[in-house]
């Protein structure tokens, strides 16, 4: 028996270097029939982030497909905190082959990376973050940021220094207070959601959100004329279109239907 997420998904990712930086440190991976997205964002050192973000997402990918492969009924347990602290130390397992992997390479030392990531099962989605990729939600016209950014940025917001449009011109926009890798020790923010029919998720790095408005991104994703592919791709142009000074990269996930049975795996990766 293998884990199903017990919910059809479409699945679109994309990711690009952007029209400044020569490497592209962000990674994105994707298991549609885990009902899996995780998405990062790494920092430091010449190609070292790049490493970083690309050991977060596939590590974490792999371990949460062999567990819930392993065991499908995980998320059947009544005790939320359960499901929380099992998903933690998979993300604290990450974040110290990252920092071990900083301490014994010169060329990696100081590395770290982002981390946002989306299960769904049921009709529940189960999101957890670190520093500033974030998780979006739309919903009947209503666009809303999922996650709070673990940032500079976000602390003086937080204690009325600076309004958020003044935040959206401030130069140290780019420092996070939280990341995996840095330290020996992380803790994830999580959440638990009620999805919906015709909810789309959008999980992105910074080099959206610093270059294109919630509006904007927002009346992309509203637009039904676009695919789910040429969403992201759309967001990922307009993005370059503005000064794309950062890598940039997109998940979007689309909540087709409700199902009360065991998907196929085949409907599951066609939905």
């Amino acid at each position: 028996m293998t884990y199903h997420p017990n919910v059809r998904l479409e699945f679109a990712s994309a990711t690009d270097p952007g029209m400044v930086r020569a490497h592209n440190e962000d990674s994105v991976a994707v298991s549609a029939e885990y009902g899996l997205a995780v998405l990062a964002d790494g920092m430091g050192g010449y190609n070292a982030g790049e490493v970083a973000a690309l050991m977060a997402t596939a590590s974490l990918r792999h371990q949460i497909e062999a567990a819930l492969t392993e065991n499908p009924q995980l998320f059947e347990a009544e005790a939320v905190e359960l499901w929380h602290q099992w998903l933690q130390s998979h993300i604290q397992h990450v974040n110290l082959d990252i920092y071990e992997a900083g301490l014994s390479n010169e060329e990696f030392s100081g590395m770290g990376t982002t981390l946002v990531m989306a299960l769904f099962y049921g009709q529940r989605l189960l999101v957890a973050h670190i520093g500033d990729s974030r998780l979006y939600r739309l919903r009947h016209g209503n666009f809303l940021q999922i996650t709070r950014d673990h940032s500079l940025l976000q602390a003086e917001i937080d204690v009325g220094l600076i309004t958020p449009e003044e935040a959206r011109h401030a130069l140290h926009k780019n420092l996070v207070t939280r990341a995996v890798g840095v330290t020996p020790f992380v803790s994830a923010d999580m959440q638990e959601l009620d999805t919906q029919a015709g909810d789309t998720y959008l999980l992105c790095s910074d080099g959206l959100t610093d270059m294109v408005e919630d509006e904007i991104i927002a009346a992309i994703l509203e637009n039904q004329k676009y695919s789910l592919e040429a969403k992201a791709s759309l967001l990922i142009e307009t993005a370059n279109d503005r000064g794309g000074r950062d890598n940039i990269s997109v998940i979007l996930i689309r909540v087709d239907t409700h199902a009360n049975k065991q998907l196929h795996a085949t409907d599951r990766l066609t939905a």
